[in-house]
């Protein structure tokens, strides 16, 4: 049928749930919906995390679910239509706000602002350091001119969600972004019973899926299994004699392509299986409640909507630093590399944070020459200083194919006429020139900034922080310029730079939805774990040894710190793998058995912190978790010796120990 300026393609039977009464007796009468939507999430984290070994296996999974479904969970698709007297040309028009690079030179980076500015998104520990510090400056203009609104209004939080659609608008919540963020505000609020509209149906999955994570956990996959086949002293001690390896760049060109294609359509069924309008097109907002869609050089797609809460979900673009112009041929950024269209002989990776990391483990497996170049004094910036040394001994200093410049910037970028590429690099102390490289290809990655550009965010009084990210509050809300919190509008993930990484973004989406319920969350992201996806991997979760120490002597409590440390070399799995490279270490406070931070390098190490990460979260001390059972033979003893060994005050739980003595 035809509502508005928009088509909505019918279920096969019955109607779509308009209210939260529909939506509860929907629900009710078919007690295969919850099971259909558990699935599709949980297909689409397998996928992420796992690398989908087998996607054909997976999407006759999900497509099984889907039938089983009845036709009331059935495609509700909007697709808005063509309306006559708009023009699409404003939306494409649409002044961009002044470029990541454009007000930032040299000169200026012994300013921190400016180089929280330039190292955006480098790595989490830094983006949310920078990020917070933006944030505090517009809270304290907003206590300054006394104007600060603070939570929910009370008429929100008892207002019914299904009444939402009696007061006229479109739906309950309109998420503007349709990545894995997005994905997971959208679940959470169905679940609720809200009706939802996703912006952005031209690019289900968002960056994360279709130029982030997941294709690069492909291109990843493959990368470990040359590096194990390469490595011939490896496989002898296993008794394997291999000989000379040989790959297909395209095959494993596809193999990124085809887990991307996959992972984009679960996400997608996903959505539809539960009854979310997924509304093609960019979404420009017009006010609070209001979003115009459009999409450049489609004149079909017009219209607006509207909502009762809106969440702005638009994710990132990658970031380029100043004096660098990407070409997409010789000069790059992760957009284009993940697409392995060719294999350079030699190329500089200008950043050696996660994304130049990984891009480095799948050059060198495929044998390119590779040479990172980083502006701050050390690699891997964020890490661990301590499992730092141990990375880069391993996976630089390891490798013949790898070599390093670090405290300078690549001030200048400039393909040659010969084919290769020049790099002008300058010291970060001197800001004099300090050498001249000619490669054959550049990558930048130097992280990623927030694509906020074109939302209309003017429109609602909303002026972005350096780098343009969205300033919130700790339930996502989105503060205005005059420092005012704008009750209904909530902006999650890279679009606020709290911490950029897909499952932070899953879990504020998911959190605002509490929030817009009336259900005050908080997400506390010194526990949301980090990994990064090298040979061995890198993970952590919480504060490293120095910042827990600084924080400990400022709150009085220095001489409760403790760090327990062990080595992969005494793990029995890692050591029947052949695979010893790794250690793990904790930082916890003596007295409580509270875990501050941990930090892991080794086999497998991505999915050991979530023992620590979820922990963490559920408040279990090191008094409840040395108590825990692990398996024999597993890696994750490494775990369970770092937690029985650790040096604490008490014997059991001192907040136990009263209980204990009356029983």
């Amino acid at each position: 049928k035809t509502t508005g300026l928009f088509h909505v393609d019918p279920p096969k039977q019955g109607r779509p749930p308009t209210t939260l009464a529909d939506s509860r007796e929907m629900r009710g009468s078919n007690s295969n919906a919850s099971w259909a939507f558990a699935l599709g999430a949980c297909l689409f984290a397998v996928a992420g995390l796992m690398g989908l070994s087998s996607t054909q296996n997976n999407g006759a999974m999900l497509q099984t679910s889907l039938a089983v479904s009845n036709a009331r969970l059935a495609t509700r698709c909007v697709r808005p239509m063509p309306r006559s007297g708009r023009s699409v040309a404003a939306h494409a028009g649409m002044s961009a706000r002044k470029s990541f690079a454009s007000h930032l030179g040299l000169r200026s980076l012994s300013d921190k602002s400016d180089a929280c500015e330039y190292l955006t998104c480098r790595n989490p520990y830094v983006q949310s350091q920078c990020a917070r510090s933006c944030e505090r400056s517009v809270d304290a203009q907003a206590r300054a001119q006394s104007k600060r609104v603070v939570g929910v209004s009370a008429s929100k939080n008892t207002v019914a969600a299904g009444s939402k659609s009696s007061h006229g608008y479109d739906y309950d919540v309109l998420i503007i972004g349709c990545g894995v963020g997005g994905h997971g505000a959208a679940l959470h609020a169905v679940q609720q019973g809200l009706k939802v509209g996703v912006v952005g149906g031209h690019d289900v999955g968002g960056t994360c899926v279709n130029r982030g994570c997941v294709p690069s956990k492909a291109l990843l996959a493959a990368a470990g299994e040359l590096h194990k086949l390469k490595a011939q002293d490896h496989m002898a001690a296993l008794g394997i004699t291999s000989g000379p390896v040989a790959f297909d760049r395209q095959k494993i060109a596809d193999h990124a392509n085809n887990l991307a294609s996959t992972i984009r359509s679960n996400l997608k069924r996903s959505l539809e299986a539960i009854g979310v309008d997924i509304i093609h097109g960019k979404g420009t907002l017009v006010d609070s409640n209001t979003v115009e869609i459009g999409l450049p050089g489609r004149i079909d797609i017009e219209g607006s909507v509207t909502a009762k809460d809106i969440i702005i979900a638009t994710g990132s673009v990658p970031a380029v630093p100043p004096g660098i112009e990407i070409d997409n041929d010789r000069v790059f950024t992760s957009d284009k590399a993940l697409k392995l269209e060719s294999l350079p002989e030699w190329i500089a990776i200008i950043g050696s944070g996660y994304i130049g990391l990984e891009f480095a483990d799948v050059y060198t497996a495929l044998g390119v020459q590779v040479t990172l170049i980083e502006a701050l004094p050390n690699l891997m910036p964020g890490f661990d200083a301590e499992i730092r040394r141990l990375a880069q001994r391993v996976l630089v200093d390891g490798k013949k194919s790898v070599d390093y410049h670090t405290n300078v910037f690549a001030t200048k970028v400039t393909p040659t006429t010969f084919g290769g590429v020049e790099i002008e690099l300058t010291d970060a102390s001197t800001k004099e020139i300090k050498d001249v490289l000619e490669v054959d290809a550049v990558m930048v990655a130097t992280g990623r900034r927030p694509y906020t550009e074109g939302l209309g965010l003017e429109n609602l009084g909303i002026e972005t922080l350096r780098g343009g990210f969205i300033a919130v509050n700790d339930k996502m809300q989105v503060i205005s310029k005059n420092g005012e919190t704008l009750d209904n509008v909530y902006a999650i993930g890279d679009a606020n730079g709290k911490y950029m990484l897909a499952h932070a973004a899953s879990a504020q989406g998911i959190s605002a939805i509490e929030n817009i319920m009336g259900r005050e969350h908080i997400v506390n992201h010194r526990n949301v774990p980090a990994a990064c996806f090298t040979h061995p991997e890198i993970s952590f979760v919480g504060v490293d040894e120095e910042t827990a120490r600084k924080e400990a002597e400022e709150g009085g409590y220095a001489d409760k710190i403790g760090v327990a440390k062990t080595s992969f070399k005494g793990n029995s799995k890692a050591l029947a793998m052949k695979e010893p490279d790794g250690m793990a270490k904790m930082i916890y406070r003596k007295d409580t058995g509270e875990i501050l931070g941990m930090h892991i390098m080794g086999i497998h190490s991505a999915d050991l912190i979530h023992e620590a990460s979820n922990a963490m979260t559920a408040g279990q001390s090191l008094y409840d978790l040395r108590m825990m059972v692990h398996a024999h033979p597993t890696v994750a003893e490494v775990l369970d010796e770092l937690f029985k060994h650790a040096d604490l005050e008490h014997v059991a739980n001192p907040e136990m120990a009263p209980a204990m003595a009356m029983a």
